[in-house]
């Protein structure tokens, strides 16, 4: 009975993915603009060479987001089991804090924390 209705389910999945698929080539537009194939498609002409250098800037925003977003994942779990990890724990969050504010550090003296 279970396998019956799985089998079922996966049917109409099959049927309407195709169902989808053969509707969408229907109604898509038969010819493409030149701009749809080149390397930057949003439609805009691209402004100079696309191989220009970025600025550090950019980069530095790069590492501060990567910075806080690993803070943010390795700290839930942390505040979760703070009791049963006792001692050790609170020795590696302190590590762990030590290493962002070095990070910290680093972007402010490169100037990633000013928005001018």
């Amino acid at each position: 009975m279970v396998w019956a209705q799985v089998a079922v389910y996966a049917a109409a999945v099959v049927v309407l993915g195709a169902a989808f698929l053969v509707i969408s080539s229907l109604v898509r537009p038969s010819r493409f603009k030149a701009e749809k194939f080149e390397p930057y498609e949003c439609g805009v002409p691209l402004i100079g060479d696309n191989r220009d250098r970025f600025s550090v800037r950019f980069y530095l925003v790069a590492i501060m987001f990567i910075l806080f977003d690993i803070e943010t994942v390795f700290m839930i779990p942390w505040a979760v089991l703070y009791k049963p990890l006792g001692v050790a724990g609170l020795v590696e969050v302190g590590i762990f804090f030590a290493v962002l504010g070095f990070g910290l550090i680093y972007l402010w003296r490169r100037g990633g924390l000013e928005w001018d």
